[in-house]
């Protein structure tokens, strides 16, 4: 019997706590199986749902290829504004949050502290934030920039603190021991190691934002989600098609530049 074979035979055996995971997921899958019902769907149903596909499949090309204020060009326009000037906001906004909750730069009770407001943040849904903020600034664009803004710090500040933990010290005791001022350690010891990596989580969240700014017309934020809900409410299934083919080609196109400007920045 060679090494390997007995070093197989040697290892602990995880039979027990394989069945017991496998049964976990199958009684979870059970149970999920009790909310798929179909006894609400009727001839109707079926009908709506062809009307569906019809429509994507023959698009309002009026619509989806003209330049007025009601068009899906104009629409998806508005919609990356909101998005790209919420990431804005919301990646100024997470540096200094950041820096109050790095452990290696601020004492421990304070980063605790700002850590818990994070995850605060974090934890209310954008769509929540911004029925919230449709309240206070009224329904508009505004108010989907200010909720990409917040719900953008969120995600952005504790990644951001992941990088400023990863910091390599030894370049700033190296600055320190040459005499350099707080101001050139901040410039050229801690700038260059995070230039690239707040960049690169920036961009990729821009891209997750996209579609947080097209959900949030639903509730009156700015942004295409609202001529969407509209004409699915008035099932003008057409218009649905068009305004769905618009945002589709636009998170690829996005998602395709993301994804290359990022490689350039983590890889150079």
């Amino acid at each position: 019997m060679t090494t390997i074979q007995q070093q197989l035979l040697a290892s602990p055996r995880q039979r027990r706590y394989q069945l017991t995971i496998t049964a976990i997921v199958l009684i979870l899958f059970a149970w999920s199986l009790n909310t798929i019902s179909f006894k609400d769907m009727n001839q109707s149903g079926i009908q709506i749902a062809l009307n569906i596909m019809t429509g994507i499949l023959q698009p309002d090309l009026n619509l989806l290829f003209s330049v007025s204020k009601q068009s899906v060009f104009y629409l998806l326009v508005q919609t990356t504004a909101i998005a790209f000037l919420g990431t804005l906001v919301g990646a100024v906004l997470s540096i200094p949050l950041a820096f109050l909750a790095a452990s290696n730069m601020v004492p421990k009770p304070i980063a605790w502290v700002t850590r818990l407001l994070l995850i605060m943040i974090r934890t209310i849904p954008a769509l929540v934030y911004g029925l919230m903020f449709i309240r206070v600034t009224g329904p508009g664009p505004f108010a989907g920039v200010v909720t990409i803004g917040l719900t953008s710090i969120g995600m952005l500040s504790k990644l951001y603190v992941d990088a400023i933990e990863d910091l390599d010290k030894k370049v700033l005791e190296s600055m320190t021991s040459i005499g350099c001022t707080t101001f050139e350690k901040i410039r050229y010891g801690i700038f260059p190691q995070l230039f690239s990596l707040f960049l690169s989580v920036t961009i990729y969240r821009f891209d997750m934002n996209m579609r947080d700014a097209s959900i949030l017309g639903l509730v009156g934020a700015g942004g295409i989600g609202a001529p969407l809900i509209f004409a699915m409410n008035s099932y003008k299934w057409n218009q649905v098609g068009s305004i769905l083919i618009g945002l589709v080609i636009l998170i690829l196109l996005i998602e395709w530049m993301s994804n290359k400007l990022r490689a350039k920045l983590v890889h150079g």
